[in-house]
C-alpha cells in the first residue's frame, strides 16, 4: 500500500471538513413528530409509533439551523464526550479544535457548542411531550397505545438524563441536589420556565423511567425485531440505571443494569470484531444508520470510522485510544487487539531517530520515516480487517497510520452508513461493578468485571482480586477500553471527579502537544453553561445564583 505525505497537514482549524446535504427518502415511511400536526401523529396508535420513528430521525439526522455536523447523538458523542475526554485523541484536528477538547469553551454562552445540547435534546423532549399528552386518545390497538407512552416517556427520561451531564453539577458538589439542574418540560408548553433543582430532575428521570416501565409491562409489547432506535423496557431500565450512578443511588443503578440487560447477552469475540456498525446481540438502544437514510458527510461514521471517507481518503485518521490506558491492559485482551499500541510491532523504539521524528512526535503517526515500522503496521491492519470485518472496505487505505488508531468502528457502506450504539449490555455490567464497588460489595463487583471480561473470552484468564482503590482503578480501566468512542468518556471522568490529565509522547502518552493539557476537577468549565439563547428568551428563567442576589 502507498504511502501519500505531501500537503499532510494542510488547512486544519476549527471547522468541520466540507459536506455534502443528504436528500433522502422518509424515514422508515415516516416522518418526525415536528413536520407533520399532533393531531396526526397521535391519531392512531401505528401513528404514535411512527411518531416514534421520528424521534428516532431527529436523533441522527443533521439539523440545519446549527453549523456543520450538528446531527444528532453523533454530534454529541464528538465534540461533548470523545473530544474532551481521557482518552479519545483525534490528533489531526488538536490543533484548531483544541478549545473544545480542553474544555475552554463551556463558560461561553453564545457559541453554537453550548446551545447545540440543549436545543437537541428539547427537540426530543418536545416530540416526547407531544405523544405523552396526546396518545391516550389515539384509535387502535390499546397495547400499542401504551407502548406508544412508555417509549415517549424513556426517550423524554434519555434526554434530560444526557442535559444533566453537561449543563449541571456534579451530584456530589449540588448540595443533595439543591443546585440548579436544567428546565423540566413535561407538556407541550413553550413559555417562559424557571430552572428545576438537581433533585427534582432526577426525580422527573425516576417517574418517567418508572412509569415507562408499568406501561411497557401492561402492553405486553416490545418494539420490532431488529428496531434498535425505539425505547423499549430495557432501554427505560438502562437510563434509570444511569441516572442513579451519576446520582450516586448506587442501589438503584445495580437493580436496574441487572433489568436492563436482560435478554441482551454479550457478544462473543467473532461479532466484537464486525465493525460496531450493525446491531449485535447486546445492542440495547442505538441509531438507525441503514443506506435509505444516508447522512453522508455528516455521519458519524464519515469522520470516525477506520474505513469511512476521511479515513479512507486522507491523513486525518479516525482517532486513537490513549496508550497510558491500553499499556495496563493485558496484551491478549481482544479489545486491546483493535487498537494500534506499541506492543504490537517489534520496530517502534522511541530510541529509534526514524521513529521520533517531528511529525511523529507531533501528530502519533507510526512508520513516517521507518519503513520496517509502517510495513508492520500495515500488516497489522491486513490480519485484523480480515478478523470479522472483511466483508467491508479496508480501513485507513492511504496508509496513514497512528499510535493507537482503532479499527472499533466500521461503516458498512460509503461514505459513512452504519448504524451507533448508544447503550450495550456491556455498559450494565460496569454499572454493576461501579455500583457495587461503592456499596462496599467488592466480590460482586469483582463478579461482575469477571463475567464482562471472562465468559466472552474478552480477556484470557482474566480473574479480579483487587480491593480498594485498586478495585475502583480496575472499574475505570475496563470501563474507558469497553466503551472507549461510545460518548461516555467525559460524563465519566466528571462523575468520578478525577482530572483530565493527557500526555505527550515524551512524557509517556500519545496525545498532540495542543491537547496534552491537565483539566483539574475544580475547574469551572467540567459545566457547561446554559446558553443565551434560552436566559434571553425565557423570560421566566431564574437560577439559584439569581435568587442568592435578591
Amino acid at each position: 500500500m502507498k504511502r501519500y505525505i505531501s500537503n499532510l497537514f494542510a488547512g486544519v482549524a476549527i471547522i468541520a471538513t466540507p459536506a455534502l446535504v443528504a436528500c433522502s427518502e422518509d424515514y422508515l415511511e415516516t416522518s418526525p413528530t415536528d413536520s407533520v400536526s399532533a393531531a396526526m401523529a397521535t391519531s392512531t396508535a401505528e401513528n404514535g409509533y411512527n411518531a416514534l420513528n421520528g424521534i428516532a430521525k431527529t436523533m441522527s439526522t443533521q439539523q440545519y439551523a446549527w453549523s456543520q455536523g450538528c446531527a444528532g447523538e453523533g454530534r454529541i458523542y464528538t465534540i461533548y464526550e470523545n473530544y474532551p475526554s481521557q482518552d479519545y485523541f483525534y490528533n489531526y484536528y488538536a490543533t484548531g479544535w483544541a478549545p473544545i477538547m480542553n474544555l475552554e469553551y463551556s463558560t461561553r454562552n453564545n457559541t453554537s457548542f453550548d446551545c447545540y445540547p440543549w436545543y437537541y435534546y428539547y427537540t426530543i423532549i418536545g416530540q416526547a411531550n407531544t405523544i405523552i399528552a396526546n396518545i391516550d386518545n389515539a384509535s387502535g390497538d390499546p397495547s400499542l397505545v401504551k407502548f406508544d407512552k412508555a417509549s415517549a416517556l424513556t426517550f423524554r427520561a434519555y434526554s434530560f438524563e444526557k442535559l444533566l451531564h453537561y449543563y449541571a453539577p456534579r451530584w456530589q458538589d449540588s448540595n443533595n441536589g439543591a443546585a440548579d439542574g436544567i428546565i423540566l418540560r413535561i407538556d407541550e408548553s413553550t413559555g417562559g420556565q424557571a430552572l428545576s433543582s438537581m433533585a427534582d430532575c432526577y426525580k422527573q428521570i425516576y417517574d418517567d423511567c418508572a412509569e415507562a416501565v408499568k406501561l411497557f409491562k401492561e402492553s405486553g409489547l416490545d418494539r420490532n425485531s431488529g428496531d434498535v432506535w425505539i425505547a423499549n423496557e430495557n432501554v427505560a431500565h438502562a437510563v434509570w440505571a444511569r441516572a442513579a450512578l451519576s446520582r450516586q443511588d448506587y442501589a438503584v443503578a445495580l437493580e436496574h443494569a441487572k433489568l436492563a440487560r436482560n435478554g441482551y447477552p454479550l457478544m462473543d469475540n467473532t461479532a466484537y470484531y464486525s465493525g460496531f456498525c450493525t446491531p449485535t446481540s447486546e445492542w440495547i438502544f442505538g441509531s438507525y444508520g441503514d443506506a435509505q437514510e444516508n447522512m453522508w458527510y455528516w455521519s458519524y461514521g464519515t469522520q470516525y470510522a477506520c474505513n469511512g471517507y476521511y479515513a479512507a481518503n486522507t491523513a486525518n485518521g479516525a482517532g486513537a485510544i490513549n496508550i497510558e490506558l491500553t499499556n495496563q491492559i493485558p496484551d491478549n485482551d481482544i479489545r486491546k487487539g483493535l487498537f494500534l499500541t506499541p506492543d504490537k510491532f517489534e520496530h517502534f523504539s522511541l530510541s529509534d531517530p526514524t521513529v521520533v521524528d517531528t511529525y511523529y512526535m507531533t501528530y502519533g503517526i507510526l512508520g513516517f520515516t521507518n519503513d520496517d515500522l509502517w510495513n508492520e503496521v500495515d500488516a497489522y491492519i491486513n490480519a485484523r480487517h480480515a478478523i470479522g470485518a472483511s466483508s467491508m472496505a479496508r480501513p485507513y487505505a492511504p496508509g496513514y497510520y497512528y499510535l493507537g488508531g482503532h479499527t472499533k468502528f466500521y461503516v458498512f457502506d460509503t461514505p459513512g452508513i452504519g448504524y451507533l450504539p448508544f447503550i450495550r449490555s456491556s455498559e450494565m455490567y460496569l454499572i454493576e461493578a461501579e455500583a457495587n464497588y461503592f456499596l462496599n460489595n467488592a466480590a460482586a463487583a469483582q463478579a461482575a468485571l469477571v463475567e464482562l471480561n471472562t465468559s466472552t473470552n474478552r480477556t484470557p484468564g482474566y480473574t479480579c482480586t483487587k480491593t480498594g482503590n485498586d478495585l475502583f482503578q480496575e472499574i475505570v480501566n475496563y470501563r474507558e477500553l469497553e466503551l472507549w468512542g461510545e460518548g461516555v468518556g467525559f460524563s465519566d471522568y466528571k462523575r468520578w471527579n478525577l482530572p483530565i490529565n493527557r500526555k505527550g509522547l515524551a512524557q509517556g502518552g500519545n496525545a498532540h502537544a495542543a491537547i496534552a493539557k491537565s483539566v483539574a476537577v475544580n475547574n469551572p468549565n467540567w459545566t457547561w453553561v446554559i446558553p443565551q439563547w434560552e436566559t434571553d428568551y425565557n423570560d421566566a428563567f431564574k437560577s439559584t445564583a439569581d435568587e442568592s442576589a435578591e
